[in-house]
């Protein structure tokens, strides 16, 4: 039965809203805290500095975060680790060739990572894990060794398909991921720069990288492959 009492109406109305406030305030001092720790580094991002982007005391933060590190590792795991668990059904699921998936792997890693925020992650860990082993074991534990696990199922199905030729998949590995990682750097460095020449096409370039990992992972022989013209002799 509805109530008839304005007074307890607006009252229930405020109860309402800071219980869907509360429920919403971890993800946003993980919003907070992603673009402090991109724009600042993890050594150079407070707690007080995150508490006061996302509009919260630092008391409230600690309610739902123990410790600056506790908090990057959230951050890690909403963004980046836990996507692998999705990632990893796809995998089984996936009904095209082991060309296409690869291909499908570092489009949709650059949709849901390499785009966004999250990339800056993958800078601040190549500039920081030195300084921070405890977070440099904790991200090569559900970040690095996931990554590469995935990866080396994408490659192990070509090759027992007959679609790729069996190479080393520990450096198989590297070779996908040197152009992602170099990607997600240059976009959190140079890419912020705005002169002609400092930019690169994301689409374009992921296309000419997985084209050219695909080419040389190909069964065919150098009989079938076309032909690579030769550089003129210098004069």
């Amino acid at each position: 039965m509805p109530s008839t009492c304005p007074i307890c109406d607006i009252a229930a109305t405020v109860r309402a809203k800071r219980e869907r406030r509360k429920e919403s305030r971890p993800g946003e001092l993980l919003a907070a805290a992603l673009e402090l720790f991109v724009e600042k580094g993890y050594a150079g991002t407070r707690a007080e500095e995150v508490a006061k982007r996302a509009g919260v005391s630092k008391g409230t933060l600690f309610l739902y975060f123990t410790s600056k590190e506790e908090l990057f590792k959230a951050v890690v795991r909403e963004n980046i680790s836990g996507r692998f668990n999705e990632w990893n059904v796809e995998f089984e699921n996936f009904q095209g060739s082991s060309a296409d998936m690869l291909r499908y792997c570092v489009k949709a890693w650059w949709e849901h990572i390499g785009s966004t925020k999250a990339a800056g992650i993958i800078k601040l860990m190549m500039s920081e894990a030195g300084n921070f082993p405890e977070l440099a074991a904790f991200y090569n534990a559900e970040v690095i060794q996931p990554g590469h696990e995935l990866l080396q199922r994408v490659l192990q199905r070509g090759v027992d398909r007959g679609e790729f030729r069996a190479i080393d998949q520990k450096y198989g590995v590297y070779t996908v991921l040197a152009p992602m990682l170099f990607l997600a750097t240059w976009k959190n460095s140079w890419g912020a720069c705005h002169e002609a020449g400092m930019q690169i096409d994301p689409d374009q370039y992921i296309a000419v990288q997985v084209e050219t990992i695909l080419y040389g992972l190909s069964t065919r022989t150098s009989a079938d492959a076309p032909p690579v013209q030769a550089l003129a002799a210098p004069k």
